[in-house]
């Protein structure tokens, strides 16, 4: 009887170092063996083999399903203006050697697998942008493509993080793309140097009314969720819900400036998708906050609230 006992505390004292672990062990999202749904392939598998126009050398292998559209958004880059992203903050893209009117694209092959097609599943307008202008084609295999103002975007094999923008200008044929479709481009009176895709992965600003608050690379606003729980680690933000509450992708540790690192882990979300997590709380970002700065996202439903850098709930009595 004794004997049963004691192995039941041992299994028992095993369980629960290995649920702490789950949380409480801190690694570099560089090193996770998974990718994020969608992401591109990493940087380093793409460094070789591209043609003149940037899109027909050897390149790489494509991922099997294209990348959702998902909510996109806008992000304003002091270097290249008005920015269009994916749900999971990509840049996207437009090539030159495409049509807008008929939509079309002529990239394919290995041009599509240095330049990944954007799936036009579950594509929803950014915030204040005209919705009347997405649209989609269907590519010989019988992919979706997102088309914007009649452009069929991209992302770029790459760019490994949102926020990159290393596609602008490759071979003089392919540039990131304006909310409206068209080539983005600065406003006349931007400061010159130092871009948006310059800033840290996560970083913190100071709201005039919630006072020092994170924001992700492109100065976005990073919130948290009531239901969600950080031991054990548990979303309670699915399927619909990720549309208006777009998580945040993995951050390298390296990668921020003045937020704690502590619980610093890559939420392995059981739909595929990896997020970002701050003392062991998973993070996103709001569909409703149309640019850096906005707080749209804050107190709704009782529920979301943005991040101060420890990780707490911004704006919420202690």
């Amino acid at each position: 009887m004794n004997t049963w006992r004691n192995a039941s505390l041992v299994v028992t004292a095993l369980t629960l170092v290995a649920l702490t672990a789950a949380c409480g062990q801190e690694k570099d999202p560089s090193s996770t063996t998974g990718q994020a749904v969608g992401n591109a392939a990493p940087a380093q598998q793409q460094a070789e083999g591209y043609g003149s126009d940037g899109g027909y050398g050897s390149g790489a292998g494509a991922s099997e399903a294209p990348a959702e559209a998902g909510q996109l958004a806008v992000w304003d880059s002091k270097e290249l203006g008005e920015v269009l992203t994916d749900g999971e903050g990509f840049t996207l893209y437009r090539f030159d050697k495409d049509t807008a009117d008929p939509p079309a694209s002529h990239c394919e092959g290995d041009c599509a697998k240095t330049w990944p097609v954007v799936s036009a599943r579950n594509a929803t307008a950014a915030a204040g942008t005209d919705a009347s202008l997405i649209g989609k084609i269907t590519r010989d295999d019988g992919t979706e493509q997102l088309t914007v103002g009649g452009w069929p975007v991209y992302r770029y094999a790459a760019d490994t993080a949102p926020g990159d923008a290393k596609g602008q200008g490759v071979g003089g044929t392919w540039f990131a793309a304006a909310p409206d479709g068209k080539k983005a481009a600065p406003k006349a009176d931007a400061p010159a140097g130092g871009g948006q895709a310059d800033a840290a992965g996560l970083s913190v600003r100071k709201d005039p009314e919630l006072g020092e608050i994170v924001v992700d690379k492109r100065g976005m606003t990073v919130y948290r969720f009531k239901k969600d729980s950080a031991w054990p680690m548990k979303s309670a933000c699915t399927g619909d819900c990720l549309k208006k509450w777009p998580v945040v992708s993995p951050v390298a540790k390296n990668d921020v400036e003045g937020v704690t690192t502590r619980g610093f882990v890559t939420f392995n979300r059981p739909d595929g998708i990896d997020q970002q997590s701050l003392d062991c709380w998973p993070l996103y970002t709001f569909s409703g906050d149309a640019k850096p700065g906005d707080t749209n996202g804050q107190g709704v439903g009782g529920t979301w609230y943005a991040v101060t850098p420890e990780a707490k709930l911004a704006g919420v009595p202690k």
